[in-house]
């Protein structure tokens, strides 16, 4: 396959027009691993390109192998950090560490999900989904269905999960924007969150929010120089649960003793707050309007919802698996192996791509179609093995909640406007989904 048809899969500006499935299938009848060039391009730089993986099967055999495919030894985006201490840095995430450190914070985290805190969990995100249509339905008859709808569920239960004030969370649609939308111009400076309206942390760490240079360009948002509001943020949060503990997950893990007697410290804190803020936020947020558009897309599929609400929790991972949020993952080979049939040497970078695995063929009947009674339906939406998605429960409830409200208060839904797409390589990302309805 010549490069430039693989380099129209690295270039984020092909997705603001969709993905290209058919090239996609074009690859897959070709073999399950393809080589993509790094071309320099607008927002980023050149790099040493790396191997694709299409394949389901491949997919799942690297992301359960951190021994050979590592999170850590290179981070796990496919641009590299631009210096030794960018690297340094991100490995202190959670997103980019291996075992035995990922596993140590991992069981922390899980620890902190207790049965009680779970339940009102869930409780407090049906009386979002309520609110958010109640909303929804009291003004006109028209909105935009990614920024008044879909965005804000996903916010206030991360609010809930991290005990951020309600007033405060709109700092996390920002920090979500700068990060997950660095090369889209439309969200890369984004600073809509009015310190005036939140609390006084807020306010303290507005003060550091950075502004476009004389190009225009922010810092680098995966560093700590690029986030200094987000950092500030989270590292007062943390003191202030540290001193009055409340009943949220945060303050749960905080107080948290290992059996040495540790505990979480102020820096493991700060970057698992920059995990959920930002990471936890951003897959349901876009997975939310993608959803909606595959409904749009699938008539039939929103009418037999509606008539049946108990079809929805089943219809949840096909509307994930057909739109897939989170498109890409690198990992970087530990060791010289094979690969699907290609020679793969110690360094290179392995990008496992979850929307192709999720339209394979060998997996998946009929994988383009949306088919909401689909069983089983083993898709690698949330990832699979040591870093599978934590929160993948809650996402799921999330939508089921949200769609369950929106199908069973309306009659009718159809596109008012085009969509918008994010520029972006990286996630299936929804700016824009203007909507009518009938009530």
């Amino acid at each position: 396959m010549p490069v430039a048809s693989t380099a129209v899969l690295h270039d984020p500006d092909t997705y603001t027009r969709g993905v290209p499935f058919e090239l996609i299938e074009e690859l897959r009848a070709r073999g399950p691993v393809h080589w993509v060039d790094e071309p320099e391009l607008p927002g980023l730089p050149a790099g040493s390109g790396y191997h694709l993986v299409i394949d389901h099967a491949l997919v799942t055999e690297i992301v359960r192998d951190p021994a050979t495919y590592s999170s850590a030894l290179g981070g796990t985006q496919i641009r590299d950090p631009a210096t030794p201490q960018d690297l340094n840095y991100v490995r202190r995430m959670l997103l980019n560490m291996d075992p035995p450190e990922h596993t140590r914070l991992r069981k922390m985290i899980a620890a902190s999900f207790t049965p009680r805190a779970v339940r009102g969990l869930e409780d407090r995100i049906a009386g979002h989904a309520k609110d958010i249509v109640d909303r929804m339905l009291s003004g006109p008859d028209e909105c935009d269905f990614a920024k008044d709808v879909a965005a804000d569920l996903p916010l206030l239960t991360l609010a809930d999960i991290l005990g951020v004030p309600a007033e405060d969370r709109g700092l996390m649609f920002d920090w979500s924007n700068r990060v997950i939308g660095f090369l889209d111009p439309d969200y890369a400076s984004s600073a809509s969150f009015n310190a005036a309206q939140g609390t006084s942390i807020a306010r303290e760490a507005v003060a550091l929010r950075p502004a476009p240079d004389a190009s225009g360009r922010m810092p680098d948002p995966r560093g700590r120089e690029g986030m200094p509001d987000l950092y500030r943020y989270a590292h007062l949060l943390g003191d202030a649960k540290r001193a009055d503990p409340g009943d949220d997950v945060m303050s749960i893990l905080l107080a948290q003793r290992e059996e040495d007697g540790g505990q979480l410290s102020v820096e493991e804190f700060e970057n698992m707050f920059w995990l959920f803020a930002v990471a936890g936020n951003e897959t349901l947020r876009n997975g939310l309007p993608g959803a909606m558009i595959a409904l749009l897309s699938n008539p039939d599929a929103m009418h037999a919802l509606r008539a049946d609400p108990s079809l929805i929790p089943t219809a949840v991972d096909e509307l994930l698996r057909w739109w897939t949020p989170v498109m890409t993952f690198r990992r970087t080979a530990t060791r010289d192996v094979t690969l699907g049939g290609t020679s793969v040497r110690a360094g290179d970078k392995v990008v496992v791509s979850y929307l192709a695995a999720n339209r394979d063929p060998a997996v998946f009947d009929w994988p383009g179609a949306l088919l909401i009674d689909r069983k089983p339906n083993n898709h690698r939406v949330f990832g699979h093995g040591p870093h599978v998605c934590i929160g993948a429960h809650f996402a799921r409830v999330q939508m089921a909640d949200l769609f369950r409200e929106v199908l069973g208060r309306t009659h009718d839904i159809q596109l008012a406007g085009e969509p918008a797409l994010l520029r972006s390589n990286f996630q299936r990302g929804v700016k824009r989904l203007p909507i009518r309805w009938a009530a």
